[in-house]
């Protein structure tokens, strides 16, 4: 076990150095001038000139990727550009904030995935099961940012139930209570998708796992259902429901940057989306490379998990 984990924190190297390359290059790539954005177009050539020299950007690209990478291993992601301030601090200032909103999502996409895929497993074919699964895939096909809209229009607007954004009121300051209100459009926008994938693929493992001869024999000896579809049959397919579980981690911090931008959530999505449009590029590398390493060590922890399950895994 202590061999395949060295093995999977080893292979976490290239990923991160092809992601940060990828986005380097990228960012390169992309019309506008950092120090026009940052000085305006009324600056003088002279200024942006020697702002282009103090940020670098008069440098070879190669070069300027060699000192990027040389101190972002170290933990130096740089220093932005509009605020002057580190952006590991602007990444850490935000990042309790997008744990709570994909947190909350992750467990609600969870929780009601796997129930809804099992009851559906539990009565395959059935008016239930045909129900669920056309929810599941209405979910899947609806674009986060456009269901965030309609879920503002209609419990912010019409019904005025809950607030239309923001991460607490700014009237009454922050509460345990309003920052409880202001999370439940986006943390069940964020999670609605990612419920819908899950569900089919708790499933299909179900059914599969259903199909086996240790459920008939557990049946025969007259155990009730609910003990031979979550003791027996949920255990064995839950492999490839910690597999989807995994991704959809990704899949919600990749996602949170619509969602919090929708909702003006205060989090790491919202902080790229603000450097993208201000040019910030030490922003935008550092909060990629970051998401990237989160991704990263979930799936290790993925990994870690499946050797739990199935011992087997950890000798391979």
């Amino acid at each position: 076990m202590g061999l395949y984990v060295i093995k999977r924190v080893v292979g976490l190297v290239p990923v991160l150095f092809g992601v940060s390359l990828v986005t380097f290059a990228l960012i390169r790539l992309v019309p506008g001038d950092p120090a026009l954005a940052l000085l305006g177009p009324l600056a003088e050539p002279k200024d942006l000139a020697q702002l282009r020299e103090a940020l670098g950007l008069e440098e070879p690209v190669p070069l300027q990727f060699w000192h990027w990478l040389t101190r972002a291993v170290t933990g130096d992601l740089g220093t932005s550009l509009h605020s002057q301030t580190p952006v590991t601090d602007l990444l850490m200032s935000r990042l309790q904030n997008t744990l709570i909103l994909s947190g909350t999502a992750l467990v609600l996409s969870t929780s009601a995935g796997v129930v809804a895929g099992i009851i559906s497993a539990a009565r395959p074919r059935s008016l239930l099961d045909r129900g669920v699964m056309a929810l599941s895939l209405f979910g899947q096909s609806m674009p986060s940012f456009w269901l965030g809209l309609v879920l503002i229009v209609l419990f912010a607007v019409q019904l005025r139930w809950l607030p239309a954004g923001g991460m607490f009121s700014l009237r009454e300051g922050p509460s345990f209570l309003g920052g409880l209100q202001h999370l439940i459009l986006p943390a069940f926008t964020l999670a609605l998708i990612s419920t819908g994938v899950v569900a089919r693929l708790t499933r299909s493992a179900m059914l599969e796992a259903l199909g086996n001869d240790y459920v008939r024999t557990a049946r025969g000896k007259g155990l009730r259902e609910r003990v031979v579809l979550w003791r027996h049959a949920f255990r064995n397919a839950a492999l490839p429901v910690v597999t989807i579980i995994g991704t959809q981690v990704g899949f919600l911090l990749g996602g949170a940057v619509l969602t919090e931008t929708v909702f003006a959530w205060p989090g790491i999505g919202l902080l790229m989306y603000d450097a993208i449009g201000q040019r910030d590029l030490p922003v935008i590398q550092g909060g990629t490379l970051f998401v990237a390493f989160a991704f990263c060590v979930v799936n290790l922890i993925v990994d870690l998990t499946y050797g739990l399950l199935d011992p087997r895994i950890g000798t391979s």
